[in-house]
């Protein structure tokens, strides 16, 4: 049965080269001014304008189909 946590057999001292060198290749971290956290999200508020936007989509959308359905 084959070992756990090595891929297609290769020795584990090969593994731990090719991660250091995964490591190396990352992208350092940004260097740019640190951004305070959003300011909390009031969902009731959020819940009405998506409920909004779908009533105005739906009422658009039937709209545009009796307009199509008078042209034909």
């Amino acid at each position: 049965m084959a070992s756990r946590g090595r891929r297609g057999g290769v020795p584990a001292r090969d593994d731990e080269q090719w991660h250091e060198e995964q490591v190396e290749q990352q992208a350092p971290a940004p260097q740019g001014p640190v951004l305070p956290p959003p300011p909390p999200v009031d969902y009731g508020v959020f819940m009405q304008g998506l409920v909004q936007a779908m009533q105005t989509q739906a009422h658009t959308q039937a709209t545009l189909q009796a307009q199509l359905e008078a042209q034909s």
